[in-house]
């Protein structure tokens, strides 16, 4: 038997991680996993990634990051990127930095092995044993949540980017257990800062939560120029805080929902005025989960921050749909 070609997986989420190796049994590889880009360049220098399969957001190194540093050093690998970054940006970015493919999270054994076939690697990977590093201790919840806000996440940030025409830097999402108490502080901050906040509320199969949209007003009229919603100067403010919310909410959400395997049902988006009868109402819930997504377009001068955050009954049955992920 020919010896196992060695891959490197790096994704900054074990869940992610664990799932493209799974794509990969059947294959004569051996697998190392790293955790960021930094760690993925010393498993490829140590000559344990012939094949890397990159994710593009991660922290201390990310995708590009790495694709830049393969090149400039001209690192023997070969580079498949795997992300939930979908923007037609991202895709041509990375393969102006050299990567051979992209494909789009979450991924599926069908689709490596379509890979695989077209760049002519299954030649070196005849006789397929999987040879995988295993994960010794269990994926916590959270993890879970996690990458599927980042998949979520990616569909959110391809909208934002289409209707600002731009791309839009894609940060690392945030799950986390949180008194409703500091959610509600969290808003009122917000809105003493001038953010407009937008609310619309989701339910189905026992789940039910909130969107939060938090926008930065000061410079909505470059975001409605950028959108083609201003004529002389002049548009509505509600439409402009619509259609984004529309957007944002609307893309996260069915992300979210379809890789739970949940639908949800969605109510109209809320532009709230009475900011402090919103946090009280909030702030009576007592703990509950939230996922956070804090959008920045640095070269706009745009930020907004979009936070699902869940009814505390709602937990049960979602840790139920994520223990499936086992």
């Amino acid at each position: 038997m020919s010896q196992p070609v060695p891959v490197v997986i790096c994704d900054d989420s074990r869940l992610a991680r664990k799932q493209m190796a799974s794509a990969l049994r059947g294959w004569n590889v051996e697998v190392t996993f790293a955790e960021h880009g930094l760690e993925g360049l010393e498993a490829i220098r140590a000559g344990k990634g012939d094949i890397l399969f990159l994710d593009l957001t991660m922290p201390i190194m990310d995708g590009y990051q790495a694709l830049e540093r393969i090149r400039q050093d001209d690192l023997p690998t070969m580079v498949i990127v795997v992300s939930g970054d979908i923007q037609p940006e991202a895709q041509s970015r990375v393969e102006e930095l050299g990567a051979l493919a992209f494909i789009k999270k979450p991924t599926s054994p069908e689709i490596i092995s379509e890979v695989l076939q077209r760049f002519g690697l299954l030649s070196e990977l005849e006789h397929p044993v999987i040879v995988e590093e295993q994960i010794d201790t269990p994926l916590a919840l959270p993890e879970y949540y996690q990458e599927i806000a980042n998949v979520a996440m990616g569909q959110a940030g391809s909208m934002l980017g289409s209707l600002l025409k731009t791309f839009v830097h894609l940060p690392i999402p945030v799950v986390k257990m949180v008194a409703a108490s500091e959610l509600a502080n969290q808003l009122k901050i917000a809105s003493e800062n001038q953010h407009e906040l937008i609310s619309q509320g989701f339910i189905g199969s026992g789940v039910a939560g909130e969107a939060l949209l938090l926008l930065q007003t000061g410079n909505l009229d470059r975001v409605a120029r950028l959108m083609g919603m201003t004529e002389n100067g002049e548009y509505s403010e509600s439409d402009l805080l619509m259609s984004l919310a529309n957007a944002l909410i609307g893309a996260f959400i069915s992300g979210f929902a379809q890789q739970m395997d949940l639908v949800f049902s969605r109510a109209t988006p809320n532009i709230l005025h009475d900011v402090d009868r919103v946090c009280d109402q909030v702030g009576s819930l007592g703990q509950t989960m939230t996922i956070s997504v804090d959008y920045q377009l640095p070269e706009y001068d745009f930020q907004c921050e979009l936070i699902l955050a869940f009814t505390p009954d709602s937990l049960p049955a979602l840790q139920k749909i994520a223990s499936y992920f086992e």
